[in-house]
């Protein structure tokens, strides 16, 4: 007998009833169908325009070019760095957040939230006037260590980390607060230390919530802009991303940027689709 019941799902295949009742699409009110027809409309035509406007006959040679190669590179260097940054810090926070009942947990949980409304370009000056060599934490580095983070690809990986990190907390919050805590109670029972239930219980359960947060992390990495220019500048091969190299060549070739524009919408969409039907589901 296992110390946590399992469903019984012979009886859950006798009644295939779902829990909640999906409507079709003949029964669903043009009230509402039309404004979800214009929104659909209103996200997917900007990058039907995107593929209309590229200059496919050029394509491959501007591909090619070492520019292009080196930003491209850059940007998913420094967006996988950025995740491993905010999967390593953000992942015992939001198990914090969730499942540590402490003073003044709603102000620390805004507070994480903050850089998701918070302009890009504050959020760089924010990371100057901290880590800037005459900022709070920054003059310390560099007069102790020798250590200067801005206009530096380290400074394009701590700029995408922050405007980054709550998409994984929220993501990873969220599933703790879904996971089903008997099982951690039942390892514990067991004698299994908190570090070792965390690691072998917790972590799996809620796998699927860290890599839907861990791909919306990356995603948001990868196309970081302005806290990246603010905070790290635009020097081409050290802190010159891909959306950086777009708005460049947007004052001198438009064609450029439109292929530059393309390359992260694939890698976007390729990255997104490819996960998607491994770890997120939807019922």
């Amino acid at each position: 007998m296992s110390l946590v019941d399992e469903p019984d799902t012979a009886q859950r295949s006798r009644n295939p009833a779902p829990l909640r009742r999906r409507a079709r699409a003949g029964q669903v009110p043009i009230a509402l169908l039309l404004p979800a027809a214009l929104g659909m409309a209103f996200l997917v035509l900007p990058l039907i325009g995107l593929l209309v406007g590229t200059p496919w006959t050029t394509l491959p040679s501007r591909l090619a070019e070492p520019a292009v190669l080196t930003a491209l590179r850059l940007s998913l260097v420094c967006a996988t760095l950025a995740t491993l940054l905010c999967l390593a810090l953000g992942v015992p926070l939001a198990w914090l957040l969730a499942r540590v009942d402490f003073p003044g947990r709603r102000i620390v949980r805004a507070l994480v939230t903050v850089p998701l409304v918070l302009p890009p370009v504050v959020g760089g000056v924010a990371l100057l006037l901290v880590f800037g060599r005459r900022g709070l934490v920054g003059s310390w580095l560099d007069s102790t260590f020798g250590i200067t983070l801005p206009f530096t690809t380290a400074g394009v990986v701590l700029a995408e980390a922050f405007v980054a990190m709550p998409f994984l907390v929220i993501a990873v919050e969220g599933a703790l607060r879904g996971a089903d805590t008997r099982y951690e109670e039942a390892a514990a029972t067991l004698g299994a230390g908190r570090w070792t239930t965390f690691t072998r219980v917790t972590l799996p359960l809620v796998a699927p919530g860290i890599a839907a947060g861990g791909v919306l992390c990356w995603a948001r990495a990868l196309g970081e802009f302005g806290a990246t220019i603010t905070f790290a500048g635009n020097y081409p091969g050290r802190t010159q991303t891909m959306p950086l190299a777009v708005y460049l060549a947007l004052e001198t070739d438009l064609q450029a940027a439109i292929v530059l524009s393309l390359i992260l919408l694939v890698v976007s969409v390729a990255i997104l689709a490819s996960l998607r039907d491994r770890w997120i589901t939807s019922p």
